[in-house]
């Protein structure tokens, strides 16, 4: 059996993608492959695989003890220029942080990347390219998935919506990279179509534009609602019960939220990024500007038939990247990166 440590802190902040990726990642494992690998949890102990999921300095520490950490495999779910407009810190303090996660990506053995994106900027950082391989995320469609006709009805009634109401849903932290300006700008646009935003501040005052956004989450549009950050439980009844889900981000990864949003048949609107073209073209509705967003909802309000055939096709992306798929992608990596470095020694 295959012994592999993962190295996470991503589930201690609420409301994090990369949380969401590591709890799917761990549970697939260990609910389909219990036989093969032993998992567990930031020990310092012998492994084969050492898999880093975040980027803390204890864990930064633990890869010169090589012998002990067996194949270091780093997990990018983000490059420091994709962190611009999240968190804000101090210049000089930015400068270090940035060199520090590259320094962390170069010491690893391999490295996997959620969006192929990313490969050209890691090989320009002194990673080697062959050492780099794409595996996109996943989202489990026990937890996210599409409910009936009388179940989304219901889940109207509960949360206070009516039948008519043509509802667009946003999910994220609130911070300015996510898109939240034009966001809340299309309600204030709009006010006969209603907006939900479904996340808070998970880095609090460090978040970039903290200030300027408590102020519209404490006192928002009638027509615009802030649910704060709730569990995946609450999540998934809010993807069904919304016409369209909106993502305006500026800059992206491989967004859990759009994966969620597949899962449950929900139709997707996103900023038209050249990242999105390498993992989920022609799965959505791409919008280059907020102009283009307030065109594409109102026609859709108008002519709500129209949303059906991207209901179909976050179907078939939810299909294209199951559980089930990405498994065994998972299954072939860990165990054929492991034959190779030990015919290597």
């Amino acid at each position: 059996m295959l012994k592999i440590t993962m190295f996470s802190k991503a589930d201690k902040v609420k409301g994090q993608g990369v949380g969401s990726a590591y709890i799917e990642l761990i549970n697939m494992l260990n609910e389909q492959f219990k036989q093969e690998f032993v998992i567990n949890i930031n020990t310092w102990g012998k492994a084969d695989i050492s898999h880093y999921h975040t980027v803390n300095f204890p864990f930064y520490l633990s890869t010169f003890f090589k012998k002990q950490r067996g194949v270091r495999i780093g997990y990018v779910h983000f490059l420091p220029e994709t962190l611009k407009g999240s968190i804000e810190l101090f210049a000089p303090f930015q400068k270090i942080f940035e060199w520090y996660v590259l320094d962390f990506y170069r010491r690893m053995d391999e490295l996997v990347v959620v969006n192929p994106s990313f490969i050209p900027e890691l090989v320009k950082a002194g990673c080697p390219e062959d050492k780099i391989t794409y595996i996109p995320n996943f989202v489990s469609n026990e937890v996210f998935y599409e409910k009936s006709a009388s179940e989304q009805c219901a889940l109207r009634k509960k949360y206070g919506f009516s039948p008519e109401q043509f509802m667009i849903l946003g999910v994220g932290q609130i911070q300015k990279r996510k898109g939240l300006d034009d966001f809340i700008q299309l309600a204030k646009d709009n006010p006969e179509l209603t907006f939900v935003w479904a996340g808070g501040f998970s880095f609090g005052k460090m978040t970039d534009g903290y200030e300027e956004y408590e102020k519209v989450y404490k006192n928002p549009p009638e027509n615009l609602i802030f649910t704060g950050i709730i569990d995946r439980e609450e999540l998934v009844e809010y993807y069904n019960l919304c016409d369209v889900f909106l993502l305006p981000s500026y800059n992206e990864l491989f967004p859990m939220s759009i994966l969620e949003a597949f899962n449950c048949g929900t139709p997707v609107m996103v900023r038209e990024l050249e990242l999105y073209q390498s993992v989920i073209k022609d799965y959505y509705i791409g919008c280059n500007d907020r102009q283009e967003m307030q065109k594409a909802l109102r026609r859709f309000k108008k002519n709500p038939e129209l949303l059906e055939e991207y209901q179909e096709r976050s179907r078939n992306a939810a299909h294209y990247y199951s559980k089930e798929h990405v498994a065994k992608i998972w299954h072939t990596y860990y165990t054929e990166t492991v034959e190779h470095y030990q015919k290597k020694n």
